[in-house]
């Protein structure tokens, strides 16, 4: 029986409530393919802030890096500064453990609505790449004089070639097990220094890959393309800022973002990688119990998927499908229902094990 350790960080908000769904549905197909899941809950994010003056102790990166994985809900609470919770929680963590990719699936799923009216589950199925600890994010910077008349603050994006090198390959070859496209989002007509160089090294990188369509677009193009024309995407590489902005523009386009998942990625496995949906903490509709958590339960397949479990991975994501497919079943209310998430997540681990789709 393989053991996996799993370290599980429910964080704020709504993480309290659909980290205990997706625990359901892994340990249920846990049991099913015979897998050992030793799972650690950790209390830590904004709330603990609030009590301790800190959102995850001094050692919190030595406990961690001794899991397989990392299971996370969500950061952020309305009483804490937004500006602190990625700096000393989930950046900590991606930079600690360079988990330089960002993956996050865009997909429609069967009988879920789109807001746009003539596309089908085929028309969306790509995939966001987002290098996740350069770039715009990297942390660089500072404030001068902020209350004076010439106060100043400076951000400067973090571009460098084993950084861009490193994810291109990761996208580039997720590509070539899909439907061989890549396209690499910028904005280098205007960003001349750090863009033009991503671009460059980009383009390097694919002369290693001539069998992988390649294109480039402006970032503002591909916005634009993602309502218009999503079918014309595959594998979408972009930088951190970027793919921040367009993965909440596709969990929009497959119907909720309570259905879009992501995992923040090592793909060397140095370190362990983490697993959250993209939707955050969610305080305006915390503790009513109506939270979908849908996206975490698929990141949780992801989670598996990545530690080299894809049957328990599948048969979780059709057991997605199937909940959602059945017509006289729970429906999370942001899809239109009335179902609470107690009761997605009983549903969902109930179709595992009828079998799944």
């Amino acid at each position: 029986m393989k053991q996996y350790r799993i370290a599980a960080i429910p964080g704020d908000g709504i993480g309290k409530e659909v980290i205990p769904e997706g625990l359901k549905v892994l340990r249920a197909v846990a049991a099913q393919e015979e897998l050992d899941l030793e799972i650690e809950t950790f209390p830590w994010g904004a709330e603990h802030y609030l009590q301790t003056g800190e959102f995850m102790p001094a050692d919190a990166l030595i406990k961690l890096e001794s899991f397989d994985a990392i299971y996370f809900g969500g950061v952020g609470h309305p009483d804490v500064d937004d500006s602190l919770p990625g700096k000393h929680c989930t950046f900590r963590v991606r930079k600690a453990f360079q988990q330089y990719v960002n993956l996050r699936p865009i997909r429609l799923l069967p009988d879920v609505q789109s807001p746009l009216r003539d596309k089908r589950a085929e028309d969306i199925d790509f995939v966001i790449i987002r290098e996740n600890v350069e770039g715009e994010f990297a942390g660089v910077g500072g404030i001068i004089n902020p209350d004076r008349p010439d106060g100043l603050a400076i951000q400067t994006g973090v571009f460098t070639r084993r950084g861009v090198e490193r994810v291109a390959h990761y996208a580039f070859e997720l590509a070539r097990t899909r439907r061989g496209k890549l396209t690499n989002v910028t904005k280098s007509n205007a960003l001349t220094y750090g863009l033009l160089y991503w671009d460059r090294v980009i383009e390097e990188v694919h002369q290693s890959y001539l069998d992988v369509e390649y294109e480039k677009l402006y970032v503002d193009a591909a916005a634009m393309n993602f309502v218009l024309h999503p079918e014309r995407f595959d594998v979408t590489l972009t930088t951190n800022l970027f793919g921040d902005i367009l993965s909440d523009l596709g969990g929009a386009l497959i119907g909720s973002l309570g259905l879009a998942p992501s995992g923040n990625i090592n793909p060397e496995r140095q370190f362990p990688s983490m697993f959250e949906p993209i939707h955050g903490s969610a305080p305006d509709i915390a503790g009513r119990g109506i939270a979908n958590p849908l996206a975490t339960i698929w990141s949780g397949a992801l989670m598996l998927e990545h530690l080299g479990e894809g049957v328990a991975a599948q048969r979780i994501l059709g057991s997605i499908m199937a909940v959602l497919q059945d017509k006289d079943g729970p429906r999370p209310v942001d899809l239109g229902g009335k179902a609470t998430t107690i009761e997605i997540g009983d549903a969902v681990a109930q179709r595992l094990s009828q079998g799944g789709a």
